[in-house]
C-alpha cells in the first residue's frame, strides 16, 4: 500500500509564506505537502508521473496561515504545541532553549513541553534502521524513544527523518513503526531528576545524539517533543500497527500491518515497491506473511472477562478485547493490565526480557554511567542498554501488573 499525493483532485489549497499553493494533507492535517509549477525558494525539484507540479515542500500545520478546501476530519486530532504569548520570547528563543541542557527548568519551555499530550489512540512513531525493521518483523515490541505522529508528520524523506534516528545508522530509505498509544501512562518524558543518568552518559557509551534533558529532540531546525516508553519497557503490540518505508520520493509506503490474532505481519506493499526491502537483512521481499513465532515475550497485555483471565489486545480507538482467532470469541474485557517482570542486579533496576539456561536478559530501567559500568550493559539504540546476568545473582525478581483505567 502506498500513500501518494493527488493535489489536483482534492481542491486543497494552503497559504504558506504569503503564497497560496495546491497541497495534499498529511496525517489528518498535521502537515501538508505543498506543490508549485515553478521554482519557489525552499521548494525542491521532485517531479512525479501524473502530477503537474514538479516543485514540492513539506511543512507542519503550524507553518501555514490558511487552509482552504479539503475534507472534514474523520477523527479528533492531537493537539499541537502551545506557547504562551510573550512579546520577547518567540519561536527562536524557544528553539534555542530547547537545545540547551541548562534551560531545562525554563518555565516557558516547560509550558510548551507540557502541551505535548498523549491520549489513548494517539498515533506514535519510531524511526527504524533496516536492521531494526527486520527485528520488528520477527517479533520485537515498541520500546525506547518515540514521537507523536502529529509532531513529525512533515518529516517524509530519509534526510528529514534522520533527526529522529536513534542508532547512528543511515541509508537511502527510512523505515518506521507506527502504532496507537494504549494509555499515556505507558510513556514518559526524558527530562527531570529521574533521568539524570541518561543525560550524563558519555559519547563512548551511547548511540545516536545525546539526551538534552529538555524533552526535545537535538536539532538545529526542528522543535520536536520526544518521549520514551516508561522504564524503556517493551509495550504489547496493538492491533493494526504498521511498518512503513519513506524513500527519497517523499511518499509513505505501508510495508506490513500487524495482525494481532496471528502475532504476525501481513505484507501490504506491491511489487513496484518491494525493492525497498532489499536492504533489510534476512527478509524476503516476496514473503506474503511473516509470523513472529512463539518466543517468550517480555511483556503481555492481560484482561479479565467474567471470572477468567485472558491474553488481550489493544484495538484502539475501540478499547481492549480478548485475543482470539474467531470473531465470536473477541469479547471486550472488563479490566486490562500490562504484565512485565522487574529485577535488580548489581544495584541497577532492570526489566527482565527473557530467560535462557539460567541466564536473564536484562534492560536498564534508568541507564546512567554508574549502572552501565556496574552491569557492563551495551547500548543497542539511543537510551536502550541491555546485558546478560546469571539468574542466581539477580534479586527482587518479580512479575508486576500495571493496570490500565477501566476498559
Amino acid at each position: 500500500m502506498i500513500v501518494t499525493p493527488q493535489a489536483s483532485e482534492t481542491g486543497l489549497h494552503v497559504t504558506y509564506d504569503g503564497r497560496v499553493h495546491p497541497a495534499e494533507e498529511i496525517a489528518r492535517g498535521a502537515a501538508y505537502e505543498l506543490f508549485s509549477a515553478e521554482e519557489v525558494p525552499g521548494f525542491e525539484w521532485a517531479p512525479r508521473p501524473g502530477l503537474a507540479y514538479p516543485w514540492r515542500k513539506f511543512v507542519h500545520m503550524t507553518e501555514v496561515s490558511a487552509v482552504r478546501g479539503g475534507t472534514p476530519p474523520t477523527e479528533e486530532s492531537d493537539a499541537p504545541l502551545l506557547m504562551p504569548v510573550h512579546r520577547e520570547r518567540g519561536w527562536s528563543y524557544l528553539h534555542q532553549a530547547s537545545q540547551r541542557p541548562g534551560a531545562a527548568g525554563d518555565p516557558t519551555l516547560a509550558t510548551v513541553r507540557g502541551s505535548a499530550v498523549i491520549r489513548p489512540g494517539t498515533r506514535m512513531v519510531k524511526v527504524l534502521s533496516a536492521r531494526q525493521l527486520a527485528g520488528y518483523v520477527r517479533g520485537w515490541l515498541p520500546h525506547g524513544f518515540c514521537y507523536r505522529e502529529h509532531d513529525v508528520a512533515h518529516l517524509r524523506t530519509p534526510a528529514g527523518l534522520a533527526v529522529l534516528r536513534g542508532d547512528g545508522e543511515g541509508g537511502d530509505v527510512a523505515y518506521a513503526l507506527r502504532w496507537r498509544a494504549t494509555d499515556p501512562t505507558d510513556y514518559d518524558v526524558p527530562a527531570g531528576p529521574a533521568h539524570q543518568g541518561l543525560f550524563a552518559l558519555p559519547p563512548r557509551d551511547r548511540l545516536g545524539p545525546p539526551v538534552l534533558g529538555t524533552g526535545f529532540v537535538p536539532s538545529n531546525a526542528q522543535l520536536i517533543p520526544e518521549f520514551i516508553t516508561r522504564d524503556f519497557a517493551d509495550l504489547p503490540m496493538p492491533a493494526n500497527a504498521a511498518l512503513l518505508a519513506y524513500p527519497a520520493e517523499g511518499v509513505e509506503v505501508v510495508l506490513y500491518t500487524y495482525q494481532a490474532e496471528q502475532r504476525g505481519w501481513l505484507r501490504m506493499v506491491g511489487p513496484q515497491w518491494r525493492h525497498l526491502l532489499s536492504a533489510v537483512p534476512g527478509l524476503s521481499p516476496d514473503q506474503e506473511y511473516v509470523p513472529t513465532g512463539d518466543a517468550i515475550r517480555s511483556t503481555q497485555l492481560v484482561g479479565t472477562h467474567g471470572d477468567s483471565e485472558y491474553e488481550a489486545v489493544a484495538d484502539l480507538p475501540g478499547g481492549f478485547r480478548v485475543l482470539a482467532m474467531t470473531r465470536a470469541a473477541r469479547y471486550p474485557v472488563e479490566s486490562a493490565a500490562r504484565r512485565l517482570r522487574y529485577a535488580t542486579w548489581r544495584g541497577a533496576s532492570c526489566l527482565v526480557l527473557r530467560e535462557e539456561g539460567g541466564w536473564l536478559r536484562l534492560r536498564l530501567r534508568r541507564p546512567g554511567p554508574d549502572a552501565v559500568a556496574a552491569t557492563g550493559a551495551q547500548c543497542h539504540e539511543r537510551g536502550v542498554y541491555e546485558t546478560w546476568a546469571p539468574g542466581a545473582e539477580v534479586t527482587a525478581d518479580q512479575v508486576v501488573d500495571l493496570p490500565y483505567p477501566r476498559a
